[in-house]
């Protein structure tokens, strides 16, 4: 009997004001009872993803924005057409754009195994408006019980463990329970929109019960113009951290209303880091975009520190030990205002601090932006921040 008074308790609990706000500002509640596994660099995040890849017996969806070349992408055209031939229902979104360097070879592969692959927007020379509006998703559903959801693509740039610049720092995660929904939904979105029919996904989404104690409420942002819901994820992060909130991202490009609430909360006490890539960013046009915002956010009491290993494409976003910010969109005008992202809110104090541990681990790695060497940056660096200024909206 006291067992069970103490689970209705638990069910009757007056909600957490911020699970109430994101509630709210979100416009759902959250998908309740996950298991959320981060999975750092290659290393971890490629064979978790090919083992629930060949486990899989019903059906597969994978979205990805980049699929270029190298191993590992053979690995994974292989082990998709595997799976189609064994009989499982096997679906591709391929980004036309993100996807550009893919090998063809690798496409026929697939679809002569019986994979249904598709791209997104394939790109026209005349609509040029519609080439600028990506899917930056990268969702993998297996069964429809086991799911990935990150900014890591497909391509040799991400195998191995950061040891150096050949390969780029970043983090994964596995997700099981009944979130999944959320991930098929984001998916689902761009089938249809590359042609593809509703049953096709509709028949693999399956009943799941809680596998965990980790609520999650989704993020599904849409490539269209001006607002979308991966703004206002940040911009909620951002005001709604008390003391502490640290920012990993591989595209650092605020847009002005955003980064006055940065300096806002910084200079109201809240210790804000951003950790970005340093001399391995791998679009030095996106860096600057950024680095043109450095004096103000600097002076306001802003942190900002370069990760010196390699690339850095995380993107994830840590405040007060207890929320966590995950998924495909990036601390930039791209993500908030043109592409297509999927992301994933977090209530969950493990979680939290197993990713606050890497991010203070990378922050080892990283070099801090200070005030004084900024203002001493040189003439070249100055004249190249301000030619880029008026292109930040497309950064």
């Amino acid at each position: 009997m006291a067992d069970h008074r103490s689970t209705v308790d638990d069910r009757r609990r007056a909600p957490d004001t911020v699970e109430v706000k994101l509630a709210g500002v979100l416009g759902s509640p959250a998908f309740a009872g996950n298991r959320v596994t981060p999975l750092r660099n290659g290393k971890q995040i490629f064979p978790a993803m090919l083992t629930a890849v060949a486990a899989a017996q019903s059906s597969i969806e994978l979205a990805t924005f980049v699929y270029w070349k190298g191993e590992i992408a053979q690995r994974f055209a292989e082990a998709l057409a595997a799976r189609a031939r064994a009989g499982v229902d096997v679906r591709v979104i391929l980004d036309a754009f993100g996807a550009q360097p893919m090998r063809r070879r690798l496409v026929e592969q697939m679809t002569e195994a019986g994979v249904e692959v598709r791209w997104f927007r394939p790109l026209r020379r005349l609509q040029v408006w519609e080439n600028a509006h990506r899917t930056h998703r990268k969702v993998l559903v297996c069964d429809g019980r086991v799911g990935f959801v990150g900014g890591v693509g497909i391509a040799e740039e991400w195998e191995g463990d950061a040891r150096h610049a050949g390969e780029w720092r970043d983090t994964h995660f596995r997700l099981e329970g009944p979130a999944i929904h959320a991930l098929q939904a984001a998916f689902l979105g761009n089938w249809l929109e590359s042609g593809g029919a509703l049953q096709d996904v509709q028949h693999a989404i399956v009943d799941l019960e809680p596998v965990g104690n980790t609520p999650l409420y989704p993020v599904r942002a849409t490539a269209s113009i001006g607002w979308s819901d991966a703004a206002t994820m940040l911009r909620f992060l951002v005001e709604n951290a008390a003391a502490q909130l640290d920012i990993s991202t591989a595209y650092f490009v605020p847009d002005a209303a955003t980064m006055r609430l940065l300096c806002k909360r910084a200079s109201e006490g809240v210790r804000v880091r951003v950790l970005v890539p340093g001399e391995h960013h791998d679009k030095r046009v996106s860096q600057v975009a950024g680095e043109r915002q450095y004096d103000e956010l600097l002076a306001a009491g802003v942190q900002i520190w370069q990760y010196q290993r390699t690339m850095l494409h995380t993107k994830i976003y840590l405040a007060d030990g207890r929320l966590v910010g995950f998924g495909s969109a990036n601390f930039n005008q791209r993500s908030v205002r043109k592409d297509d992202e999927f992301s994933l809110i977090a209530v969950d104090r493990v979680l939290c601090a197993t990713l606050q541990r890497d991010f203070e681990n990378d922050l080892a790695h990283a070099e801090p932006v200070t005030p004084g060497a900024w203002r001493r940056r040189g003439l070249g660096q100055r004249l190249f921040e301000t030619v880029i200024t008026p292109f930040r909206k497309e950064m």
